[in-house]
């Protein structure tokens, strides 16, 4: 996942397997293409510029020290093949945060996929995973990976006698390496698209690169869904893809690749989650948003409506927090990166992330030897998909339950309550923070946010009989 701990020694593969001369291009944050310049000045080339990026042709070494010095969790690189798809990649026109058309109102579809969902189907499926011993992407093994992938994932098409589903390999420039791609047709609106993926690769310092939190985990979370919603027999509105990435370990190839195709031309991805390293819980919460800049803070917003609606209380609880990922740290920096609504929810704060992955250390084992973290990833990733695929047309994001009605006015939000009597209100930011709370609402009132900035909140108002009701809401 990370770009940190990426070896000199598998750039150098990188380099002679595609005949390339030993510097390549690549795009990275534009304040850390300053200092590696300054302490590294014949290993770096800033060959452009923005506010927050920069195109960079740099050595092996200096990628190295970018990774050990400069960098925690992130930011690291994007692999471009040549200068001019790494001017063009920062010199995209990004779009704007933008009111995501999502609504919560599929309960008992929901709450059906998710009790379905098995961790030892993850747990089995990792194992198989980390039994190729690597999965480096220019090595036979991250070939076979990927094919034996594809025929798992036709298995399950074969298995539903459906015509809707379909499998399809993708072949990269940047890399030996393919990418996989799981499609269901949309049979309402499937020019709109819904995606979810995680990488296949592997990476480490020695031949040894098991990756099983990092990413056979998030791999196994999306096949486990895919399997969920064929049991239910899920037919969306929206196109939903499930992808599973080649070399992202050397700088999101295959993801940058995909992405960059589906904006030439012009394929509407309405939202993309990654899920990349689901299984160790290094924290005291559960999912953990990473809050960068570049991800959508709508989307951010919705998946902490939709725990708040489903994995508050019961059998599927589990808890959530914020942290932060930094430049290039995973494959929804591509889709972000071509001006797509990206988000990434994380098994833990990064401070506390896994500490063997990058080494022959990141097996299952290390990650307790179950896959019950990774189950609430996928949970996670089913009420995504759900109810974002349903192709609702709605103007603002909200629960179907209509119990509570909303507006904000002179920097107020005012509230009148339905029938039933609530506990209370708390006001949650785009990282899940709660920034204000009322209790003992009256019927009719109002709360004064003149503390807060501009941006996007979420009103989560609880029953008394337990309920909760999310309502989102902007302040401008």
């Amino acid at each position: 996942m990370k770009l940190k701990l990426l070896s000199i020694f598998s750039l150098v593969l990188f380099n002679q397997a595609f005949a390339q001369s030993e510097k390549f291009y690549a795009t990275t944050d534009a304040k850390n293409a300053v200092e590696l310049k300054s302490k590294m000045p014949t290993e770096v080339e800033i060959i452009s510029s923005n506010d927050n990026e920069s195109v960079v042709y740099l050595s092996p070494k200096a990628a190295e020290f970018l990774h050990h010095n400069v960098i925690t969790h992130g930011p690291g690189y994007l692999y471009k093949s040549s200068e001019q798809e790494a001017l063009s990649a920062i010199n995209k026109s990004k779009k704007s945060n933008k009111v995501l058309a999502f609504t919560i109102d599929q309960d008992a579809l929901v709450t059906s996929a998710i009790a379905k969902v098995n961790a030892d189907n993850i747990k089995a499926h990792i194992s198989v995973m980390e039994a190729y011993g690597t999965r480096r992407h220019n090595t036979t093994q991250a070939q076979t990976s990927v094919q034996d992938l594809k025929t798992k994932w036709e298995g399950l098409i074969a298995a539903t006698g459906r015509t809707d589903l379909s499998v399809r390999i993708v072949n990269h420039v940047g890399t030996p390496m393919p990418s996989l791609v799981f499609t269901i047709n949309g049979n309402t609106t499937p020019n709109e698209y819904i995606i979810v993926g995680g990488h296949m690769d592997s990476i480490s310092n020695t031949a040894v690169a098991p990756g099983a939190d990092d990413d056979a985990s998030g791999i196994a979370t999306v096949t486990e869904m895919i399997r969920v919603l064929l049991n239910i027999n899920y037919k969306p509105a929206r196109t939903v893809e499930f992808m599973a990435y080649a070399a992202e370990e050397i700088g999101l190839v295959g993801s940058s690749e995909i992405a960059e195709d589906y904006a030439a031309n012009g394929r509407n991805v309405v939202s993309y989650v990654q899920f990349d390293m689901t299984n160790y819980k290094g924290s005291n919460r559960d999912v953990y948003i990473s809050t960068d800049a570049y991800n959508s803070n709508d989307l951010n917003l919705f998946l902490i409506e939709l725990m708040e609606h489903y994995n508050k209380t019961g059998s599927h609880a589990f808890t959530y927090g914020n942290t932060i990922c930094n430049y290039g740290c995973s494959d929804h920096f591509s889709w972000a990166q071509n001006g797509y609504d990206a988000a990434f929810p994380f098994e833990a704060s990064f401070s506390q992330s896994n500490p063997y992955i990058h080494s022959a250390n990141d097996t299952l084992s290390r990650s307790s030897n179950s896959a019950t973290h990774a189950a609430k990833f996928a949970k996670l990733g089913l009420e995504f998909i759900i109810e974002t695929a349903k192709g609702s047309v709605l103007a603002t994001s909200e629960t179907s339950n209509n119990s509570v009605e909303i507006y904000v006015k002179d920097k107020a939000l005012n509230y009148k309550l339905g029938k039933e009597s609530i506990e209370s209100l708390v006001i949650v930011d785009t990282s899940g923070r709660q920034l204000l709370e009322s209790k003992n609402l009256l019927s009719i009132g109002k709360l004064n946010l003149d503390k807060l900035n501009t941006g996007f909140y979420l009103a989560v108002f609880k029953t008394k009989s337990g309920k909760v009701v999310t309502k989102k809401f902007i302040l401008e």
